[in-house]
């Protein structure tokens, strides 16, 4: 039999657009978005129960920031790590293995009685999302029979669902019991486990057939830029990631604080407002990719980052009903360029889709929490109405679209990968 090599499974991976008889394995691409959907819930529990471990733990905001920087930081640097190790020796059984940090993370926490012991945990179920997200991410393009923005609409669609979910199963699980509460997200885990010991059989299975011949992998083929073009183009689209993540750090960390703060909002209440808000991002997610494969993805992207301007600057000067209705148009326009932007990165850098993937899942998520750590001493400092105020430019950053090259152009001449 053909040995199997990294080579082999990134032409596998690279091709723009489907090639004759390819078609796209929902029941993977299902499997996939419900395990993103289990992952991201349990990520997302971490800053919806803030409020419980600010009461618990004495914490103020620096420390809430520094907790979210913990958390961030593992779940995000180690990504690009983790994506080149994979794009040279793909590792399908590790999407069941990074669960299982998860779990030991959550069960971890729940126990936690000191705050060390919740940088501890959180960064072990930060360490989780970071070997996910490469080769789940990997998984889905295989499976997308080059359907690639639908593909990774309903990968991170699932993801977004879940930290929508996350909010409110808080809510109604851990809110009543506390802390303690934390160890019935176990169970979460291990219906991950379970689903991703599936996706990793598929996969493997994939891998063999490619080098069977039962199935021909795609020449890897990239546009015809040059790698300064290349370089400037990847450091907007970070930079643009950077200014979503950013500003979803802000709202995914403080919202419900301020919530609270400014409206004299119950804590229940204000986890599912936050609820009403991540529920929005998923959409969003969800419409973004189609749209992309349709009209072009320097459009959402164009679209996505800089329309929701209006709304970012108007939602510190409004009531709470105004507050409400402008995340949700905040949650559905910012978030329509998620898939836009991996795709397109994927497309400029084929064969490197597990790079890829661990920088714009990981770096940019990174740069955000570094972001909610210093927004946490600022509202220590100032206040929160003050923070919000300070990101509602960051969408400006948008205008950069304007230098991002049209693809379907520069491959006029292609060059093989």
């Amino acid at each position: 039999m053909p040995r199997v090599t990294a080579s082999t499974d990134r032409a596998a991976t690279a091709a723009p657009s489907a090639r004759a008889g390819e078609t796209t394995v929902f029941r993977v691409l299902l499997a996939i978005s419900l395990s993103h959907f289990l992952n991201d819930v349990m990520q997302s529990l971490i800053p919806a129960i803030y409020p419980i471990l600010k009461d618990d733990f004495r914490l103020d905001f620096g420390q809430i920031g520094i907790i979210t920087l913990a958390f961030q930081l593992t779940a995000s640097m180690l990504q690009p790590l983790v994506g080149i190790a994979t794009d040279r020796r793909p590792m399908p059984y590790s999407l069941p293995v990074g669960m299982s940090f998860t779990l030991v993370g959550l069960l971890l926490l729940s126990w936690a009685s000191s705050f060390g012991w919740l940088i501890v945990a959180v960064a072990l179920v930060g360490a989780g999302s970071a070997v996910f997200h490469p080769e789940a991410s990997r998984v889905a393009r295989l499976a997308s029979g080059g359907r690639h923005g639908l593909a990774q609409s309903l990968f991170q669609v699932g993801g977004n669902a879940g930290t929508a979910a996350g909010p409110l199963l808080a809510a109604f699980i851990v809110l009543p019991g506390g802390q303690r509460g934390i160890a019935w997200f176990s169970l979460v885990a291990l219906a991950g486990i379970c689903v991703l010991a599936f996706v990793g059989s598929w996969y493997a299975a994939h891998r063999r057939a490619v080098a069977a011949g039962a199935r021909k992998p795609v020449e890897a083929t990239r546009p015809n830029l040059t790698r300064g073009e290349i370089t400037r183009t990847l450091v907007i689209l970070v930079t643009l990631l950077f200014s979503k993540f950013f500003y979803m750090a802000c709202l995914g960390t403080y919202y419900t604080f301020y919530l609270i703060e400014t409206f004299d909002v119950s804590v229940r209440n204000a986890q599912l407002l936050l609820f009403v808000f991540l529920g929005s991002v998923a959409v969003g997610v969800l419409v973004g990719g189609p749209i992309g494969d349709r009209f072009g993805r320097r459009f959402v992207i164009w679209f996505s980052i800089l329309g929701v301007l209006p709304f970012t600057l108007a939602l510190p000067y409004v009531g709470l009903a105004a507050t409400v209705a402008l995340t949700v148009v905040i949650g559905l326009v910012l978030a329509s360029a998620s898939s836009a932007i991996l795709v397109y990165a994927q497309e400029m850098l084929p064969g490197r889709v597990g790079l890829v993937s661990g920088v714009f899942f990981g770096f940019a998520f990174g740069l955000g929490g570094l972001g909610a750590a210093v927004l946490g001493e600022l509202a220590d400092m100032t206040s929160l109405t003050f923070v919000f105020r300070l990101c509602a430019f960051l969408p400006a950053l948008g205008l950069l679209a304007v230098f991002i090259p049209d693809l379907s152009a520069a491959r006029n001449r292609v060059v093989s990968g």
